[in-house]
């Protein structure tokens, strides 16, 4: 084949695939915008297969994933997203959000849910640092967190175990929690997850 006739193949090749591409991320953009994310997800994962370097729709996979309740794949995801754009905050908060609600999974080993839960909260502060503009709601989710990561620490008779780090999660739950309520006075959830927080700091510490 002439090198020409090649050129024009690989160029008409490249054409039709990002029309495909195109088409597979107007669909699930659509089913994403209309809230169906089930139908987004199976778009979005076409979109994928056919440009591995798309954000946008790795981004909204994610998030399809995450609000079809598939952590685990919104987690690869937001991977993906933070591999082409370590600079996107909202792929850390999200991967984030994901990786607390693995690490309230039961199933999983304790290792493992450790490993989730101080993801979630390296997540968190990597949102931070990234944007800060983003950091009230990353000190609520991160507040929060720390509280799930106190309790999971706090467990008797289990080999996680571990009194010390279980009060250094809660004091740093409340602190989190403390500087959302300082930006936001009347924020009266905000007041009753400090109340919370500060309750099981309390019997941890044996000051109830």
């Amino acid at each position: 084949m002439r090198l020409s006739a090649i050129v024009s193949l690989i160029l008409l090749t490249s054409v039709e695939a990002s029309m495909a591409q195109n088409a597979y991320v107007r669909l699930g953009q659509q089913a994403f915008m209309d809230g169906n994310f089930k139908s987004a997800v199976k778009q979005l994962e076409k979109a994928c297969m056919v440009d591995s370097t798309n954000a946008n729709a790795y981004w909204m996979l994610g998030y399809s994933y995450y609000h079809s309740q598939n952590y685990r794949k919104s987690i690869s995801a937001y991977d993906k997203v933070i591999y082409i754009n370590p600079a996107d905050a909202s792929a850390y908060y999200y991967r984030a959000r994901a990786k607390a609600y693995m690490g309230k999974d039961t199933y999983l080993s304790p290792a493992e849910r450790e490993k989730y839960l101080l993801g979630a909260i390296f997540d968190l502060t990597k949102s931070i640092a990234v944007d800060p503009s983003e950091h009230v709601k990353c000190y609520q989710t991160r507040g929060i967190t720390y509280r799930e990561y106190a309790e999971f620490k706090l467990q008797p008779n289990t080999h996680s175990y571990d009194k010390a780090r279980g009060i250094s999660s809660l004091k740093a739950s409340i602190n989190d929690l403390e500087k959302v309520l300082a930006e936001n006075p009347n924020r009266a959830d905000i007041a009753s997850l400090i109340e919370l927080s500060k309750e099981k700091l309390a019997t941890a510490t044996g000051h109830h």
